[in-house]
């Protein structure tokens, strides 16, 4: 089993702000495949289901962005998963906007998701698809911009970014992370 961890803010003004580029790359896979994510478990909204024929579990914390690592702690506290066969996908100013990295650790680099993640489960080692939306222009404060929304000019760079995001997570079902990474970092 894989699980999947996509992270931005619950509630309607946050849904297509840039911090939520996860929770959009998990809405989108879910649409893929007939998964809903409806059900409330582990300070989260989950669903359950099938890609590829591996069982997977979607992962939306429901606890704001800087506490996401209390629903990944409760998630793998609550039903023993490993680890190892988690995915985090979430968005990235050192990544440019309509790009995704793939790493396996490192640092939070500032993300506060990030670094709530590493200290609930203690380590930096765990699999991320970084999702790009570029630094802000000088003298916007970062806390705005990350809750802003895509500008008009974006929305196809945010569109592929988020099929792409959606390729290596699907790709990464049946591949080791290595493999994938070296099929998306392009």
């Amino acid at each position: 089993m894989k699980w999947i961890v996509g992270l931005g803010n619950p509630g309607s003004e946050y849904a297509k702000t840039r911090h939520n580029v996860g929770f959009m790359a998990l809405d989108r896979l879910a649409d893929r495949h007939g998964i809903a994510i409806n059900q409330a478990k582990s300070k989260s909204l989950i669903g359950e289901g099938h890609i590829d024929g591996v069982k997977v579990v979607l992962i939306k914390p429901m606890t704001y962005m800087n506490l996401s690592g209390e629903a990944v702690r409760g998630y793998m506290d609550y039903y023993k998963v490993a680890l190892e066969d988690m995915i985090v996908v979430y968005d990235d100013m050192d990544t440019e906007t309509g790009k995704i990295r793939l790493r396996y650790q490192g640092s939070a680099g500032g993300h506060n998701g990030i670094k709530s993640i590493i200290q609930h489960t203690g380590t930096q080692t765990f699999d991320r698809i970084r999702m790009g939306i570029s630094r802000p222009a000088p003298g916007y404060a970062i806390v705005d911009y990350v809750l802003s929304p895509f500008a008009k000019k974006e929305k196809e760079l945010l569109d592929e970014m988020i099929e792409n995001a959606c390729n290596a997570m699907e790709y990464s079902l049946k591949h080791t992370f290595e493999q994938t990474m070296a099929k998306f970092n392009g």
